[in-house]
């Protein structure tokens, strides 16, 4: 379905990335564990590609948290796409397993990929501009897929006017990033993904000046599941990480699924099923066990299990582990107990339609679809959700509906609030105005937008740029975008719509739909039983 075609176009997109080289110019940078050296393009921008930050996760490290790199002597090539994390897909199932209630350049997939890449604008000779902003992106893919070759940094350099260093990072992923359970909490580390993540910030923290950004400017920036990795560092550590590791975070389409405790019966269910299906059910020591098997054992439950999900669903995903991720999202978010100072979040229009089986409109049924999609549910809840949704089309259209506020745009709108003052919402509309189909404007070498339209173009990419610069988006990069004085979301629930008439652009504020609030007030009331 929908995840599966865009990781076919991000291999694609991977695969016809090239680098143009100055071959005069080759800057080194010393990391005091490795030296790497990088490359110049035609456009005077500086890329390192490959970067490792944190030890091969291999061998008993394996389920644990991301450990410092060892040294290495001699001079690294920084000039090749690192290979990608192990990845697999959503669920394909058309009933929930996990209820109880009811019945070209080939980059590998490989467990040692914490790796990342730098670009900065350059000077003569590869020399970086000096005490720039900084804007890391983590990238989507339902924390089951996704890698940073498939994203070309000179594009949103270039719609910064040469004005931040970026950095794309990596993290594992499905059953390597996310294994639950009590016995990983026991003996290795819950969220090993998202302590990834915040490594590799720790990373940027400190040794980005060398590449002229500034670590005192970071904005941390990401789509779909990427962007539901903000929210979790934004939630990290209580809002109270140390040192402080961005100032402002952007979110493109909020990932927030069912979050629930580690030792829950769901996440104890999926222990048990990698555990069977590694061969490990007799083992005395079953980490011991799932540390020792073949990475391509693993490689295959993990495949196995998130395909049997439910339709649209990921499984291996963050949990509330007690420690990094303390308790529900949304309780975080709703006490402002937050990491950063600023917010920049965009919605699509319709976030859900992709996760939805849409060949089943014939036996759609809002009611029935809440109680798949939330197993904790209970009829009463169920029959709330389908009364909420009822004057909104079609059943099916129900379903997506339910789909896209529950678990993308309604969490948007917990987060913002988390950031009274300091917040600012868009809402992206070209048609067919589905989940990802932002990405193009923002990302143009790994997909062309189908609205060719320089002034949208601009106004809309901008925006991200001119935010990680300023936290501000109304301190324009190009005084020419057509975008208008933005006020921040706090002031009235006022928010940017970006859309299109025929072929001219629509960029103007709007007020935040109330019945839309109306339905996001009742998913955060019964958060403890979606566990977000």
């Amino acid at each position: 379905m929908f995840l599966q075609h865009r990781l076919a176009n991000i291999v694609v997109a991977a695969a016809t990335v090239v680098l143009c080289v100055q071959a005069q110019s080759a800057p080194t940078i010393d990391l005091g564990y490795a030296q790497y050296q990088g490359v110049v393009s035609q456009a005077n921008i500086t890329h390192f590609l490959g970067i490792r930050y944190a030890a091969a996760p291999l061998g008993d490290l394996r389920f644990r948290g991301p450990q410092p790199p060892a040294n290495i002597t001699g001079v690294q090539q920084a000039t090749v796409q690192p290979n990608q994390c192990f990845q697999s897909s959503n669920g394909r199932s058309p009933t929930n397993p996990l209820e109880t209630r009811m019945a070209a350049l080939e980059v590998l997939s490989t467990e040692d990929c914490l790796f990342l890449n730098v670009w900065h604008p350059s000077a003569a000779a590869g020399t970086p501009l000096e005490n720039l902003p900084v804007l890391v992106w983590i990238h989507g893919g339902g924390y089951l897929a996704g890698q940073a070759s498939a994203y070309d940094g000179e594009d949103v350099i270039n719609q910064s006017n040469r004005g931040i260093v970026l950095v794309i990072i990596q993290y594992r992923l499905g059953v390597f990033g996310f294994l639950p359970g009590a016995e990983v909490k026991k003996n290795g580390a819950l969220n090993a993904g998202l302590l990834d993540q915040d490594f590799a910030l720790r990373w940027v923290n400190k040794h980005i000046f060398k590449f002229g950004g500034d670590p005192s400017k970071v904005t941390i920036w990401g789509e779909s599941a990427g962007a539901g990795s903000v929210l979790q560092q934004v939630v990290a550590n209580n809002g109270k990480t140390k040192p402080q590791l961005f100032r402002g975070a952007i979110t493109s389409s909020t990932f927030l699924p069912s979050q629930y405790e580690y030792n829950d019966t769901i996440p104890e269910f999926l222990f048990r099923e990698v555990v069977s299906q590694s061969n490990c059910t007799t083992a005395a020591d079953p980490m011991a066990c799932l540390r020792s098997v073949d990475a391509n054992v693993l490689q295959t439950a993990n495949t196995q299990i998130n395909t049997g999900g439910f339709f649209g669903t990921y499984l291996f995903i963050p949990v509330v582990d007690g420690s990094f991720i303390t308790q529900r999202p949304t309780l975080s978010l709703l006490q402002r107990k937050v990491n950063g100072r600023a917010l920049l979040s965009v919605t699509n229009t319709f976030e859900g339609t992709g996760f939805v089986d849409q060949n089943n409109a014939a036996t759609a049924n809002a009611t029935r679809y809440a109680l798949d999609l939330f197993p904790k549910f209970d009829l009463a809840h169920a029959a709330k959700v389908g009364s909420l949704y009822a004057g909104l089309g079609t059943q099916l259209f129900q379903e997506n509906a339910i789909q896209g506020e529950s678990i993308f745009i309604c969490p948007t709108y917990s987060i913002l609030r988390a950031f009274p003052n300091a917040s600012f919402k868009a809402e992206f509309a070209i048609p067919p105005g589905m989940h990802a189909n932002d990405i193009a404007y923002y990302w143009p070498t790994l997909s062309t937008p189908p609205f060719q339209n320089t002034e949208f173009i601009n106004a809309f990419a901008q925006l991200f740029t001119s935010f990680a610069i300023s936290l501000d988006p109304n301190v324009k990069i190009n005084s020419s975008t057509i975008t208008p004085y933005w006020k921040k979301w706090g002031s009235g629930r006022t928010e940017m719509l970006f859309n299109k008439t025929a072929e001219e652009p629509v960029v103007k504020p709007v007020k935040t739909s109330a019945a839309l609030l109306k339905r996001c007030r009742f998913w955060e009331s019964v958060g403890s039983l979606t566990a977000q």
